[in-house]
């Protein structure tokens, strides 16, 4: 009887330890492993080796020990990051993300300009399917344009570019009934899950400036920020840059609005070394000023915009001619200029305004993109051959298609120069800048940011695999359309949309970004 009772104790402890096994295997195994690869987490400062475990779209696990999973990929001597934000990214179709993929990016967010209507981008946006996260801001000038020219507004960046024809609402102070119109269409997006306000006031620099402070204090009242392309590109006063920043700020003191400045390099100028210093001493005071900057010397936009006319734009904008500015990766002469402004004024240009062999204009630049605690967002657009956009399914993009390079580059760039040659910034740093630092200028406002820009239990599975010794832009002004190298794996929500550097057409993994819609 004693050892009938001993065998079966020997068989209960027995199933008990297969259980806990079977248990402890269950618990570790994932849809999906990274293992063996420098996994950078800047909010914990994390930057050693580790394996992360993805299930259901999410960071299940970041371990030293060992994962067991469904599918595993081999990470050794490559980074492990989280997912690359681009605050700035104009390109809302399938072609633009997939080109911002292979550079790393995993939510592209059009904040600057932003969409109008709300509900019909994401719409859209969702009917269609995105590779990478996607999101936008409220679009202030969308708001103004049908206001002025009695129009129905469009999410539609063609429909926008269409009105530079008109100057109306460029150039005139709103009445208050018009002003009353432009801030219904912006609560209206707001309350359809807009992110923020996005002010391109740049581009209506004759705007009020009661209009630029009440749009700011509706911000404020709302909770979300404002993300405000400055006005007068100019080192010349009056309107001058210096004083389109300090507008930017005031906002900021007298309303207590979160106020985001785009592109701090192209909307410097050389006046950066008078600017930064005045953006410090706000932020040191408690303003909530927050900033971005994109790695070129060069911006692009239509060239009919306002900042291209008027009394002295030349000499206002650094002395620029005719050569300065790009058209399909051509320099342009006079008269070339003179037909597109008068006629094309739609036409999307470069615009040289910093030259990188300087060493002083290098110098401004750096300013802009190592601003302390400043972050890198491309301003990216969309493709174009002959003027016209690419349908969004083409893949791959076609060698003569034209944007600004850094639709393509940015942030393999930004890692190439600043962390790898010249060491200005260690990689935990530049994931920073990349990742994390845009989700925590966002979260406040828009909660699920909360969950990106982190290789942390309970993250979004929004993660980059890249090999810091090879990752390299290639897009260059003349040749545009040639995607990064270095990114080996990209990773949105669990799914792998890049897989050993190739792009996985089959999958749309992307999901929006998105306040909730109050009803």
């Amino acid at each position: 009887m004693h050892k009938f009772t001993r065998q079966l104790g020997r068989i209960a402890a027995a199933c008990v330890i297969t259980l806990g096994t079977m248990n402890a295997v269950m618990a570790e195994s994932y849809e999906l492993v990274i293992k063996g690869g420098r996994v950078v987490d800047p909010e914990t400062g994390l930057d050693d080796v580790r394996n992360v475990g993805i299930s259901d779209g999410k960071i299940m696990a970041v371990s030293e020990g060992a994962l067991d999973g469904a599918r595993v990929i081999d990470a050794t001597g490559r980074v492990v990051s989280p997912g690359f934000i681009d605050m700035h990214a104009h390109g809302q179709d399938i072609l633009s993300a997939r080109i911002q993929a292979l550079d790393g990016v995993t939510t592209g967010l059009e904040l600057e300009a932003g969409m109008l209507p709300i509900a019909d981008y994401y719409e859209r946006s969702a009917k269609e399917g995105r590779p990478i996260n996607y999101g936008a801001s409220v679009n202030w000038a969308n708001a103004r344009i049908a206001t002025f020219l009695d129009l129905k507004p469009k999410d539609d960046v063609e429909w926008f570019f269409e009105a530079f024809a008109k100057t109306n609402w460029q150039e005139e102070v709103a009445t208050p009934e018009q002003l009353e119109e432009i801030l219904a269409y912006v609560n209206k997006g707001l309350d359809e899950g807009g992110l923020g306000v996005g002010i391109l006031i740049g581009y209506a620099p004759g705007t009020g400036h009661k209009e630029f402070f009440a749009v700011n204090k509706l911000a404020a009242e709302r909770g979300v920020p404002t993300f405000t392309h400055a006005r007068y590109l100019s080192m010349l006063e009056p309107k001058s840059s210096f004083e389109g920043m300090a507008e930017v700020v005031t906002a900021a003191a007298g309303t207590g609005a979160h106020t985001h400045i785009v592109h701090l390099n192209s909307m410097s100028l050389r006046d950066i070394e008078l600017i930064a210093p005045m953006i410090k001493t706000a932020q040191a005071q408690g303003l909530k000023v927050t900033t971005e900057a994109y790695p070129y010397g060069a911006g692009s936009t239509g060239i009919g915009a306002a900042m291209f006319r008027g009394d002295r734009w030349r000499e206002r904008v650094g002395g620029v001619d005719a050569s300065n500015f790009d058209v399909g990766g051509k320099r342009l002469t006079e008269e070339e200029l003179k037909y597109y402004q008068t006629e094309k004024p739609e036409t999307q240009t470069v615009i040289h305004f910093l030259e990188l062999d300087d060493p002083k204009d290098r110098e401004y630049l750096d300013m802009s993109v190592l601003f302390p605690g400043g972050v890198i967002a491309s301003d990216g657009g969309n493709w174009l051959v002959d003027g016209k956009m690419v349908e969004q399914h083409t893949w791959p993009v076609p060698e003569n298609a034209w944007s600004h390079p850094r639709s393509a580059g940015t942030f393999s760039r930004f890692l190439g120069t600043y962390v790898r040659e010249r060491q200005e910034v260690s990689v935990l740093e530049a994931i920073y800048k990349l990742s994390y630092g845009p989700a925590k200028i966002l979260e406040d406002a828009v909660p699920s940011m909360k969950q990106k820009g982190r290789i942390q239990k309970g993250a979004d599975a929004d993660i980059v695999v890249f090999d810091l010794a090879t990752v390299a832009d290639k897009a260059t002004y003349a040749m545009p359309a040639q995607p990064s190298v270095g990114f080996d794996y990209v990773i949105v929500n669990g799914t792998v949309l890049v897989d050993d550097g190739e792009m996985q057409t089959d999958v749309l993994p992307g999901k929006p970004v998105r306040n909730p819609v109050k009803k």
